[in-house]
């Protein structure tokens, strides 16, 4: 199953809230200003209708304006300090709601660096994106500002309860009779609202992808002209989106209304009690003029914290979303012992690092993948002493990568183990390994900015210098050359500013600058031109001397002085040895040499 059709049916959960303490905690006091500014509030909300009802009793009932300047002013000061109160709460929830959205998009992001190869084989960018952004900033509103209005409108709902008991129990008691209607209401609708906003939230994730897809593959689309396809898929998720957010507002628009409902009714009984009370002199005026301020006003914050309970069921979804993220376990980890000695990616302890010298073993090594059943490699054993350059061939799909990503251990043997120089390497820590790695890609990768930073990447403490001494080694000097802005031009989004061949030539100067102990070449040269391939191929050979180098090629030709070739067929190697041994062998690698080079001969003789 996919990670994004993971579906999220759990009920309304504390627990679930209880978890984004940490996110609350460094701005505990900002939220302790808010709730008492709300309570503050809330305590104003239920003094002004008895303000209401002195000045009725006493200066219209009693027809006299002593004492009136006096009332005035101080209903004014509380009027004045509420609205003061009101600014600092807004400005508060702003702050606490931009600070919590930051720390979840960070801790989320370095949550991320931290998960195995494996996590991105299997997760569409869409939903990594949509929890990243979307999510985690619903999640930043609801808890500045739905959750602390929420403690407004209970204190103050709880607050009125008692003034209404306080002016006439008899009244009171009929408005507070549609409390527990609105918590049977409130059950039975809470799992419907929860299950479709749930499903909205996923097709939202699909959404996204479908965006980035769309997006990334705009020319593979237009060349192969199926843009109405696309729109027609697309077309499908957005009516899949509609249909789930449609039946979830329905829901609330039935919710909300049958609350409207309860409060109009009880307005319409107190109305009608209070005015034959008043007519028989058991009541004041003034008295019924702050009882049905109270049971008018009381319902619209009724309605709001039921609401609020839809919005808080449904962010349930984001919450557990955002959580499922940051739960994720890296497929590859290490031991607390090896992280108390190394240290981690973000805190490295490189005064115990052990320099590299890149001889690897692999030891009666088996290894499947984790979402396939038959091992790839089975009991292999291969040593590769330092300065060795290992170079493996095969047909497209044939699994030549896997040895690499096992030696890179970017995945770990199922049984055996994997030596270097002389120590598991499950010992010792991922960074230490990767820090002495140089790998360029069949598909480069660089980073927005200019190319002069793109190649900085390979050591960021390198001078100005170093760099274009690096670019110079593999050729790529000839790539900024041709730049307007030469080193400091942008090579765009991905790289997109460049074509296919620069960027590996950048990437290669990349790698180069490294300079590290064990080099991984992903058939590197198979997206560069014949003659640009020519110019690189001394500078390979000085640059892999004395180096581990791993040679993943599809052009046969440029790996002839390998000291060892690994043929790879169905995920199995079936031959290894030199080129010329491997060619008097006559057997698979035979073929495939034999193949190619009529192949390039007849691409030549056409030329």
């Amino acid at each position: 199953m996919r990670i994004d059709d993971k579906d999220y049916t759990k009920n309304f959960e504390w627990k679930t809230w209880l978890r984004l303490g940490r996110f609350m905690k460094p701005y505990k006091w900002a939220f302790v200003a808010v709730f008492s500014l709300n309570i503050l509030a809330a305590l104003i909300d239920i003094c002004l209708p008895l303000f209401q009802r002195y000045a009725i009793n006493t200066f219209v009932v009693g027809q006299t304006t002593d004492g009136l300047s006096l009332f005035a002013l101080a209903y004014t000061a509380a009027i004045v300090l509420q609205t003061i109160g009101t600014i600092i709460f807004c400005r508060l929830s702003m702050k606490n709601e931009m600070y919590i959205g930051r720390d979840m998009k960070h801790d989320c992001f370095v949550h991320l660096q931290t998960l195995s190869l494996s996590y991105y084989n299997v997760t569409p960018v869409g939903y990594i994106l949509a929890r990243v952004m979307s999510d985690t900033n619903r999640i930043a509103g609801m808890l500045a500002w739905q959750l602390t209005d929420m403690l407004w409108q209970i204190g103050y709902v709880c607050g009125v309860f008692v003034a209404m008991l306080f002016l006439n129990v008899k009244l009171a008691l009929m408005v507070m009779i549609v409390v527990p209607v609105l918590a049977i209401l409130t059950v039975y609708f809470q799992k419907r609202i929860l299950m479709w906003n749930r499903r909205v939230r996923k097709q939202n994730s699909k959404i996204t992808s479908g965006y980035n897809e769309g997006i990334m593959g705009a020319k593979t689309s237009k060349t192969l002209v199926i843009e109405e396809q696309n729109c027609e898929e697309f077309r499908q998720l957005t009516s899949e989106m509609r249909m789930a957010g449609i039946r979830a507002a329905r829901l609330r628009g039935i919710f909300l209304p049958l609350v409207l409902l309860l409060s109009s009714m009880v307005t319409a009984i107190v109305l009608n009690r209070g005015g034959h009370m008043v007519l028989e002199g058991v009541m004041l005026i003034g008295t019924l003029s702050a009882f049905t301020t109270y049971a008018v006003g009381i319902f619209e914050p009724i309605q709001n914290i039921a609401g609020n309970i839809s919005e808080m069921i449904s962010a349930q979804a984001n919450i557990e979303r955002v959580m499922d993220l940051l739960d994720e376990k890296p497929m590859i980890t290490d031991t607390p012992e090896v992280v108390a000695k190394y240290g981690t990616a973000f805190e490295p302890k490189k005064e115990n690092w052990e320099p590299i010298r890149g001889e690897i073993e692999f030891r009666d090594v088996s290894f499947h993948y984790p979402d396939g059943g038959e091992d790839i490699l089975s009991h292999f054993n291969l040593h590769i002493p330092a300065g060795t350059t290992i170079a493996i061939v095969g047909e497209t799909g044939a699994g030549k990568s896997t040895l690499v990503n096992l030696a890179c251990r970017f995945f770990e043997p199922t049984e055996g183990q994997i030596l270097i120089d002389g120590k598991d390497y499950r010992e010792r820590s991922q960074l230490w390994l990767h820090s002495s790695l140089g790998y360029v890609l069949q598909s480069p990768h660089l980073f927005s900015g200019t190319v002069m930073e793109n190649i900085r990447y390979g050591r960021l403490d390198a001078t100005d210098e170093e760099v274009k001494a690096a670019a110079r080694a593999v050729s790529a000097d000839t790539v900024v050359e041709k730049l307007e802005n030469g080193w400091d031009s942008d090579v765009g989004e991905g790289g997109d500013r460049l074509s296919t061949g620069e960027k590996q030539l950048i990437s290669f100067a990349r790698a180069v600058l490294a300079d590290p102990a064990i080099f991984v070449l992903d058939e590197a040269t198979s997206s560069i031109d014949t003659q640009t391939e020519q110019l690189i191929q001394n500078a390979i050979s000085y640059l892999l001397k004395d180096r581990t180098s791993f040679l993943i090629a599809h052009r046969l030709s440029t790996i002839r002085q390998a000291d060892l070739i690994l043929v790879v067929r169905d995920g199995k190697i079936i031959e290894q040895g030199r080129h010329e041994e491997l060619l008097r062998k006559k057997g698979y690698y035979h073929t495939l040499y034999t193949k190619q080079f009529e192949e390039e001969a007849a691409s030549a003789a056409v030329s």
